[in-house]
């Protein structure tokens, strides 16, 4: 099933979205009781349950061009991957931005983990501000994200889609001479608005996380284009690397990297400018669309 987060009366309401796209269900009229958030659902219906929960819709509420927002309201800071497609660590490596190539290494030997706050998330069709007094070298990049259901540490590989809950698409925008330039990548991954997320959230039985088209185009030009076979690390060695000593809690998004066509693969560089429009694309997943600021 597709889920989003819609503005209702003021408020962040998780509904259901139909099979078409044009119509949606508040989660209110199909759980008696329930006020929470998108976390809260994820946390009180798990994922074997989802079918029997919400199997019969019929009070169906017209979209009607109604934005969506993030899906999540994320609690705590997303889980990132870097250098995880073989062709975009090549480029990276060879981008000059890469401090590890000094050592001759091009895969990572593990997966290379970093994080953004909850404070970059942004929706569908929100702007992802240029920080021109910060950057001249905004760059983009195209993410399946996961998204846990089910708590837990010391995930092996062989229960890892046991705690998936479900997909959405993130796109890690990232401030290449930041990044560069304090050589921790926080800092240039961390600016607001520099997660947008969405549109929607899919529940993993709907799902092949590791067979996906993943897709990127700006301004109308495909820059991105690779499917999730080609993660140097799976989403179960994601989880199993990063539960054997936190515990990954309902509502956490894990990021699993990005394909190669990003701006600092071209030579010269093609960074973003104001205006520019970022099209992402994942297979089942739809389609999140955002302009620079």
């Amino acid at each position: 099933m597709r889920f989003a987060t819609l503005d209702i009366d003021g408020r962040a309401r998780p509904v259901v979205i139909s099979d078409d796209a044009r119509s949606y269900c508040d989660v209110r009229h199909l759980l008696p009781g329930f006020d929470g958030d998108m976390i809260d659902l994820i946390a009180q219906v798990p994922a074997p349950a989802q079918a029997a929960a919400f199997a019969h819709i019929e009070s169906w509420q017209a979209l009607d061009g109604r934005p969506t927002l993030a899906p999540l309201n994320v609690r705590r800071n997303i889980f990132c991957v870097g250098k995880n497609y073989h062709e975009h660590a090549k480029e990276f490596s060879q981008s000059g931005f890469d401090s590890s190539a000094q050592t001759g290494e091009f895969a990572p030997p593990a997966p290379v983990i970093f994080t953004k706050p909850a404070s970059t998330v942004v929706g569908d069709m929100a702007p992802v501000s240029a920080f021109e007094h910060l950057t001249e070298q905004l760059d983009y990049e195209v993410e399946l994200a996961v998204v846990i259901g089910k708590p837990g540490i010391g995930i092996t590989k062989a229960q890892a889609f046991d705690h998936v809950w479900g997909y959405t698409i993130v796109n890690d925008v990232t401030a290449r001479d930041l990044q560069q330039k304090h050589r921790q990548w926080f800092l240039g991954k961390s600016l607001d608005t520099f997660c947008p997320m969405g549109p929607w959230l899919v529940t993993a039985d709907q799902v092949d996380g590791a067979n996906l088209d993943v897709r990127c185009w700006i301004n109308g030009e495909l820059r991105q284009n690779a499917n999730t076979r080609d993660l140097i690390f799976d989403i179960p060695t994601i989880i199993e690397t990063l539960s054997a000593g936190i515990t990954l809690l309902p509502g956490d998004v894990i990021a699993t990297g990005t394909p190669a066509g990003v701006g600092i693969g071209f030579k010269p560089p093609r960074f973003l400018k104001k205006g520019d429009v970022m099209k992402l694309s994942i297979d089942m997943l739809g389609t999140l669309t955002n302009h620079v600021k």
